[in-house]
């Protein structure tokens, strides 16, 4: 009902997203990959309940990770053509995640060959670039990311807090590729 102070999010519209259009034959190549974190031993859960398929606002189904910017990397096992990510953060109510960037590599430390998919840290707090998309509200469908055909073996996904807390909350990453050609 009332907008967060400094803010960039978009009100929320009380509708459902749209439908996204992929190629045929996608799947979320995410379910049961490994995962690791700048965290490494977060408060509550385990870094592999990210990529355990369970989505819904259960406390039980969040890994929540320290103050500051904080991530969260999964293995694909090879690459594969990337055409939407789906992140969801803690959703049991309104609030908006900051600086979250989601980035792609061939690279497991991320130092070379990384593609920026989305960011929406506008002042570089997280030292990953200055970002242009717009936050936004946390909801049950997550943040739709759309990552046109980026090929890679690695997905970062990062944060620092949100409009409710300083602490980082991952419920589930999905990942929709079809293999590399």
């Amino acid at each position: 009902k009332n907008m967060p102070p400094d803010t960039t999010a978009e009100k929320p519209t009380g509708k459902p997203r749209p439908p996204f259009l992929a190629p045929k034959g996608v799947k979320n190549v995410a379910l049961g990959k490994p995962v690791t974190g700048s965290d490494t031993s977060p408060i509550t859960g385990e870094l592999k309940q990210i990529t355990d398929g369970k989505k819904d606002a259960f406390d039980e189904n969040v890994v929540l990770l320290r103050k500051r910017t904080q991530w969260v990397q999964i293995d694909l096992l090879e690459q594969y053509a990337i055409h939407v990510i789906l992140v969801w953060h803690e959703h049991k109510s309104p609030v908006v995640y900051r600086d979250v960037i989601v980035q792609a590599s061939d690279d497991p430390e991320f130092k070379t060959g990384v593609q920026t998919i989305f960011n929406n840290d506008q002042d570089n707090s997280s030292e990953q670039g200055v970002g242009t998309g717009r936050e936004y509200f946390e909801g049950y469908e997550g943040k739709l990311i759309d990552a046109k055909g980026v090929k890679a073996r690695y997905i970062r996904c990062y944060s620092k807090g949100s409009t409710d807390n300083a602490l980082n909350a991952y419920t589930e990453i999905e990942v929709f590729a079809l293999p590399a050609k």
